[in-house]
Order: C-alpha cells, then structure tokens, then sequence
C-alpha cells in the first residue's frame, strides 16, 4: 500500500488531483477513527478529517518520503484535533463504544441467558472501564485505543501522537495500569494464583 501512496503524492505533485483523492478514500477511516478517539464528538471527527486533509494537500511539498503517508496525515489530524479540543476548553464526555448497529462492546460479549449475577458484575465492568477511560487523559486514552483496539506499533502511535517510544509506551503502560486499578477488586485474586 504505501508503494500506492508514494505513486498518489508522485502524481499529485505532477498536478493530477485525482491522485490525491485515492489518499483521501485510502486514508480517511484511519484518520477518523483518531480524530474521533480525541475528540470524543462525529462531527468534530469530521471536522478535523476534513482539516487535516485539506492541510496535507496544501503542504505536499513538505511530505518526506521516508515516512508512510497515513502516519504523516495522521500527525497532521491528531496535532489539529489536540488543539481543537485546547480551543474549546471542554472536557470529553466519553460516551461507551459502540458498533455500526449501536451495540456496546460488552454488549456483545454476552452470550445466551447468562445468570443475574453475571449480568451485575458485566454491568459494573462495563460501568468502570468506560468510567475510567474518561478519566485518562487524552494521550494516555488515544495512545491506549491505538494500541489495543487498532493493533498499531509503539512506533506509529509515537509518529503520529508526535511523541518518542518511550512516551508512547508509558502513556500506554500508565492507562493498562489504571484500568487493572480499577477492574482488578471485581475479580479478586484465587489461592491459586500467584501474588
């Protein structure tokens, strides 16, 4: 793929513009995706995809090729979506994932007729994972989504949320921590498990 996109920003300075728009349809779920992890908001989301486009396209000139394009818009779309949500001075309210049919995710991890007791303690989880990724701060909340719910790379996440391995790691490693703070009571440990 990025052979396709080094071809698309090759034509796009040429001055085929066509070549920009297969960027655009390649690239724009990802960097929604992002902008909406940070914003919290669709539209916002749209908002900044739009944006960072835009602002890919007029500063072409200044993509290196060394990096991948997706990451290189997608510092763009994150660095704006940062400073639209500075600008506005609101806190995100975290509304619970859903899927494409408005299903939460522990939604859909249930499975039969499970017992009252399952269905409380899903419950609480449900209520202190979404309850304590609101609480994360922004880096530490996006870093944590890009690594576990899209597979990314410690060195993507660092290219993209503009930040070195080691800060992309420990904003990770500070969100797993908190989240683990916050479910391990409901779970406890067995005799059985090691301390």
């Amino acid at each position: 793929m990025e052979d396709a996109d080094l071809a698309a920003v090759a034509r796009v300075r040429a001055g085929d513009t066509d070549g920009f728009r297969m960027l655009v349809e390649r690239h724009s779920r990802g960097v929604f995706r992002l902008a909406y992890r940070i914003t919290g908001n669709e539209a916002d989301a749209e908002d900044v995809v739009q944006e960072a486009f835009l602002r890919a396209y007029r500063q072409l000139d200044r993509y290196e090729l060394r990096s991948s394009f997706g990451t290189w818009v997608g510092r763009i779309a994150a660095n704006y979506a940062l400073d639209l949500v500075r600008s506005k001075r609101w806190t995100v309210e975290r509304q619970p994932q859903v899927d494409e049919q408005g299903e939460s995710l522990f939604d859909r991890l249930r499975s039969g007729e499970p017992s009252q007791e399952r269905l409380l303690l899903s419950a609480e989880v449900k209520r202190r994972f979404e309850q304590t990724m609101a609480a994360l701060s922004q880096q530490e909340r996006t870093a944590f989504e890009m690594r576990h719910f899209d597979g990314m790379s410690i060195e993507q996440i660092g290219s993209i949320l503009n930040l070195g391995e080691s800060a992309a790691k420990n904003s990770i490693f500070r969100a797993v921590r908190k989240l683990r703070a916050a479910l391990e009571p409901l779970f406890g440990r067995t005799e059985a498990e090691p301390v």
